[in-house]
Order: structure tokens, then sequence, then C-alpha cells
């Protein structure tokens, strides 16, 4: 049995994330936990070299763990509808796009995923795909057709305005499914059993922390993230951060779908870690 030790939580950069994780960075809460920073798709890297014991990764990535990886109860990034931070913009109708080029973010795992879901099966598509850095690649500039952005970069004003085919992948796959999105999901890769016990108590004080001081924290933090207060404000209150039984639906229904293009194997069982 792993003893009980100090525990690495994963952060994701994104303003997104950080409502769960406020008591943590803002309000002095989980002493002698270690916090490694960075976007989903490094984060996925070190949950899986082990690196990090636990982290709010790409919800696809469970489903290519599950063999491994345990699933904290109750927490999520999510949305019921629109979420504003997963943006396809497109040249010209999805419709249009068979055979076309579409960019892919090599910071993303999950909406690529949502996306090559939403391409096949509501817009009857099959695009070639290409990778490119949000941070510094402008994907039309090289050619694309359509291109998905992620996170802060797509929160900002002014993402490539001309473009007349613009779809906010959490609306569509609501109107798709009429259920919510799990993005991310607290993944569990090591750990001691009471240290996570504790982590798990941690993450729900934390997350009840950022919404009981959500106005406080946006005034703070805005200037971090480079969003007004009143815009971050309303972000973070639009988002879902409640792994409930309904957000659990749309996430079988996403492994669900996954599975039918062939993203992964099966329909993973979902394996609480504590």
């Amino acid at each position: 049995m792993e003893t009980d030790r100090a525990l690495t939580l994963g952060h994701i950069t994104y303003s997104n994330c950080f409502p769960v994780h406020a008591g943590i960075l803002d309000g002095g809460m989980g002493a002698g936990l270690r916090v490694v920073e960075g976007v989903p798709s490094y984060l996925n890297e070190l949950l899986d070299r082990g690196e990090i014991d636990v982290a709010p990764s790409s919800s696809i990535e469970f489903a290519r763990h599950a063999e491994r990886y345990g699933v904290m109860p109750e927490l999520v990034i999510g949305s019921r509808g629109p979420v504003r931070s997963i943006l396809f913009l497109a040249r010209r109708a999805p419709e249009s796009l068979h055979g076309a080029v579409v960019a892919l973010p090599t910071a993303s795992a999950t909406s690529v995923v949502l996306l090559k879901i939403l391409l096949r099966t509501r817009w009857g598509v099959a695009p070639r795909f290409t990778w490119f850095d949000q941070a510094r690649d402008d994907p039309f500039g090289a050619g694309a057709d359509a291109a998905l952005f992620i996170g802060d970069v797509a929160l900002r004003g002014g993402l490539h305005p001309a473009l007349p085919f613009r779809f906010d992948l959490g609306q569509v796959w609501w109107e798709q499914t009429g259920l919510p999105f799990a993005f991310a999901v607290w993944q569990v890769a090591g750990g001691g059993r009471e240290a996570l016990a504790r982590l798990h108590r941690t993450l729900l004080a934390s997350r009840a922390y950022g919404a009981r001081h959500r106005a406080g924290l946006a005034e703070r933090w805005g200037p971090h993230f480079g969003f007004a207060p009143g815009f971050l404000e309303r972000y973070w209150a639009d988002l879902s951060f409640e792994l409930d039984a309904s957000m659990i639906e749309g996430l079988r229904a996403f492994y669900a779908l996954a599975a039918e293009i062939g993203e992964i194997p099966r329909v993973p069982e979902l394996r609480w870690a504590v």
C-alpha cells in the first residue's frame, strides 16, 4: 500500500480551473500540497508519467487510462449550454468542410475529440486535420479552412472577427444532446487513501471558497488572466463545477460517441478514487 505522503496537484493555467482551486491558490488551503501548472495536454502527460498525483485532466484522458486512473467525485469543469472558451471558427459552413483542412490546438485533448464527434455526427463531414500551437501560430494564415481555439485564447475579443462561422462547442453539444458537457474531471494516478480523502475535502472547500468570494476573486485575479473583473465573474458564474448525475450522463454520452468514432476503444466505467 502506498505511503500517505504529500500529494502533487496539477492546475490548469486557464481561468476556467481557478474557481475550484481558488481556496488553494488564494485562500491558503491545502498546506503541504505541491501545485504544478500547465495547459491541459501538459498536465495529461505529467499524470500519465506519474509526475503528478491528481489533476483536473481532460475527460477523454480517463477513458484512455481507465485501468490506471480514478476520478475524484463531485468535481468537474463543465458547461450546461454555452461554455464561451471552446470556439470553432470557419471560413465556410461546417457542412461544406468535407476534405477541408481543420486545425486543432496542441493544448487540447477533450475539445479536439468533441469537435471530431460533431463534425462526423452533426455536420456529416470528414475533414483533414492539422495541429497548431494557439499561443503562437495563426492557422488561417497557414491555410486552414477552420480551427478550434480553447481556454483563455478563445475568450479574448477580436479572435479572427471577420470569419463568418463561429460555434461555441458547449452550446452545439447541448443542442445536439440536451446534456451538459464535462471538459475536465479531477483524475488520480497516485497517492495514499488518507491523503486523497484529505485532498478531496480540501478541493470541495476550495470550490466553496471560490463560489463564495467570486466577485472579489475576479477583482483580484482579473489582471492575472487579462480580463475585466465583471467579464471574469460572469464567465465563472456560467460554468459548472459539480459532477452531478446529469453531468455524469453527459460524460457517458461523450464516451459512447468517442468510442463510436474510434477515439477510445470502449466506454469506461467511472472508478471513484475516494
